[in-house]
């Protein structure tokens, strides 16, 4: 077997997580000028309701096509492979699945690129009567549709990656995507307008998924071949992991798609609830798809091990330190909530908008640790090779959904949407940790408890002493007076929860130095 990596580019579960995470943190700062940009150039309004909107066809052609994440299932059976030292075998297998599926996501994008028209109709109630948002949003969704194709070349070529324990590509992909978003804008607004986002959109997705992720996964000893074969063993088995995946649904995909609907009815209204869905990620998305991905080949590892008990205890653990941070970040989050929605606030993106913003941004902070750690919850079943049991569960609590949101919608209109994401997420995260524990596949007696109430505590603390020193400090005006009181909330918020934690007797903090170091 011949491999360019070495042992020296390959991670443990906890360099994988940190690396990812800084990845995710330069990602995030990016995806955040991204924002800024885009609000200032487009503001709360017609165009960029379109560009936001155009997401929606090209996430469900991927999501029911390729199960949103081709390489949940083909990770578990490439590292059996790789466990069994059978590269040859591995190298076959992603080749044809790769280019079987290129055929199918193929020709779901040309019958997605005909009725873009009746989608956006019938996706988004508001544009029925808009034109101007109407047919905006058909022309961008059309461009965005092929980068769903890059994204899943991308995606196949960084499973072989991860199998390997090989993360540093896949750190690299979101800086190039947010970074073509944000060049598409700079260079092509003045000749494109909100059309030169849906250029950067593509092109980020081509070159920061689809290219790196092929260079890295070539360089890693990849011999790929032009297999086309529907019938043959390891294309059958990846579609039967994924079947499921296919054809159920979650809510963390329909989430936007519920938000979206309900919100076209209000000119701005999907870029208002969208940015602060946007800005709640930013966060998020450090700490919860960062962790995620890093942990589902140690936790397949484990299982194809039959190492049960030491599976339950990882799954726990990961949790429970997500979780633990989760509520401290969210206690900060909400404490600074205006001046952060306040630096986004410039050019067509008014005070107004950024104050509706901001409320909405609170509501959503609450639950920030569930996001996180429902990802780690679905992942323990796809590394047990049960996609299954999250598919059914994610169909049932996306059909029981779907009156909720209506509900909150018309009873307080864009804040009951948030509040639906809340409750819909927090009933689907506590659903998968139920039916792991149920299939004794990880026991919620494994959850560290204790730490969770120290952190709880810290969070608490933390968000009562941040909120009443922003009382002295500069009110919402200013960037740079936002910027004065974000830096020192913020060192307040960071004392008062280290202090808390240690008072307590907490091993969080021990274990982040660790990190860190």
């Amino acid at each position: 077997m011949s491999t360019s990596t070495t042992p020296r580019s390959k991670h443990t579960a906890g360099s994988a997580a940190m690396l990812l995470m800084a990845s995710a943190f330069g990602s995030g700062l990016l995806g955040l000028v991204r924002i800024k940009y885009t609000n200032f150039l487009f503001g709360a309004g017609a165009a960029q309701d379109a560009y936001r909107a155009a997401f929606a066809l090209p996430d469900l052609l991927a999501y029911f096509l390729i199960g949103g994440a081709a390489s949940i299932s083909l990770i578990t059976i490439l590292n059996r492979y790789h466990e069994a030292g059978d590269e040859t075998g591995a190298d076959h297998a992603l080749s044809v699945i790769l280019n079987n599926m290129c055929v199918v996501l193929g020709i779901g994008a040309l019958l997605a690129e005909i009725f873009a028209p009746q989608y956006v109709w019938l996706a988004n109630e508001g544009f029925r009567h808009d034109p101007l948002r109407s047919s905006l949003c058909v022309a961008m969704t059309r461009l965005i549709i092929p980068a769903q194709i890059f994204f899943f070349i991308g995606s196949v070529m960084g499973s072989r990656l991860q199998v390997r324990k090989i993360f540093i590509y896949q750190a690299f992909a979101p800086l190039l995507y947010n970074g073509g978003i944000i060049t598409g804008a700079f260079f092509l607004h003045r000749y494109m307008g909100v059309m030169s986002l849906a250029v950067g959109v593509l092109g980020g997705m081509l070159i920061g998924y689809a290219i790196l992720n092929s260079l890295g996964a070539f360089r890693s000893g990849l011999r790929y071949s032009l297999t086309f074969n529907f019938r043959d063993p390891a294309f059958r088995e990846w579609l039967k992991l994924s079947l499921p995946l296919m054809i159920g649904v979650s809510l963390v995909m329909f989430d936007r798609q519920f938000l979206n609907f309900f919100a076209s009815t209000t000119e701005g209204g999907i870029t208002l609830i969208g940015n602060a869905k946007d800005l709640f990620n930013a966060p998020f998305n450090v700490i919860g798809p960062a962790a995620g991905a890093a942990s589902l080949p140690f936790f397949a590892s484990l299982f194809q091990q039959k190492r049960t008990h030491d599976f339950s205890t990882s799954v726990s653990r990961s949790v429970s330190r997500l979780f633990a941070v989760g509520m401290m970040v969210s206690a900060w989050m909400i404490a600074l909530a205006p001046w952060l929605m306040d630096l986004f606030r410039g050019g067509k993106f008014n005070r107004e908008s950024a104050g509706a913003t901001t409320q909405l941004f609170i509501l959503l902070s609450f639950t920030l640790a569930i996001w996180a750690v429902q990802g780690i919850y679905a992942r323990a079943f796809y590394a047990a090779s049960d996609t299954k049991t999250p598919a059914i569960t994610g169909t049932i609590i996306v059909v029981l959904s779907a009156p909720v949101y209506w509900a909150f919608f018309h009873a307080f209109g864009l804040r009951g949407l948030a509040i639906a994401s809340d409750v819909g997420i927090f009933i689907q995260t506590a659903s998968l940790a139920l039916l792991l524990h149920k299939k004794r596949l990880v026991s919620l007696a494994h959850l560290e408890f204790a730490e969770l109430t120290r952190a709880l505590a810290a969070a608490i603390v933390a968000f009562f002493a941040t909120s009443y020193a922003t009382r002295w400090l500069p009110a919402v005006s200013t960037h740079r007076a936002d910027i004065v009181t974000l830096t020192a909330g913020s060192i307040i918020w960071a004392i008062v929860a280290f202090i808390v934690l240690l008072l307590l007797r907490s091993k969080l903090p021990a274990q982040i130095l660790r990190r860190k170091s």
